[in-house]
């Protein structure tokens, strides 16, 4: 039985008090009236989706290299907008879950967006200068074998040359050799991650071919148990 708190469902945010999970119907009626009822509902979900914006933000936080004031400010707008598509959107809930799930993916969405505006807003390497002769370093690889990684770096960049579609190369560059982050690329070329996760798969696929038709990967290569 859910408890509700006097007058509107939604009461007592403003002011900080704790409120209880409300029934769908109630989030329906209180962001589709005018007037205090909505503001307070706008309050209260604002609150719950900056919960959600503050853990998606700290668990993406490493892609940025950001934290404190700046981390939270970007949680903050993803709430605020997220507010504002929910409402917009209010009328397309179904109630076929919680409502509090169905407006996560609306701050999940906002969190990615902002990510990736804020990654391009940074002075980094463009995607196009890609440091091919670094690669064996960034992968840890071992210095022993120095030569022999950088002789694979060289056709490895060869292959991307010659055997990928240009937008194969540009996401295959961007993510694998600059380390753009997933959220950032999508948000650069206005893509969705399961087209980037398809594209990265197709691109790695004619890669691995070719280097292993030079003989630069074996044709099975040895599993670790």
């Amino acid at each position: 039985m859910t408890v509700r708190a006097a007058g509107s469902p939604l009461e007592g945010v403003a002011d900080g008090t704790p409120v209880p999970e409300a029934e769908p119907e109630d989030w329906v009626r209180a962001l589709s009236a005018e007037g205090t009822e909505r503001e307070q509902g706008a309050v209260r979900l604002h609150e719950v989706l900056l919960r959600a914006a503050r853990a998606e933000t700290r668990r993406r936080s490493g892609q940025l290299r950001i934290s404190g004031p700046e981390l939270d400010d970007l949680a903050h707008q993803a709430a605020a907008d997220a507010v504002v598509a929910v409402i917009a959107k209010i009328g397309e809930f179904r109630g076929e879950s919680r409502f509090t799930t169905w407006a996560y993916k609306f701050v999940i969405f906002e969190v990615s967006a902002k990510i990736g505006r804020h990654f391009w807003r940074q002075p980094r390497v463009p995607m196009e200068a890609a440091d091919w002769e670094r690669l064996p370093d960034r992968f840890g690889l071992d210095p022993a074998r120095e030569s022999e990684w950088r002789d694979l770096a060289r056709a490895l960049r060869q292959a991307v040359e010659e055997e990928l579609t240009e937008h194969q190369r540009r996401v295959f560059i961007a993510i694998a050799v600059n380390g753009v982050p997933l959220d950032a690329l999508v948000a650069e070329l206005g893509s969705s991650r399961n087209a980037i996760y398809k594209t990265m798969f197709d691109a790695r696929r004619k890669l691995r071919a070719c280097l292993v038709a030079n003989g630069y990967l074996p044709e099975n290569p040895v599993r670790r148990s």
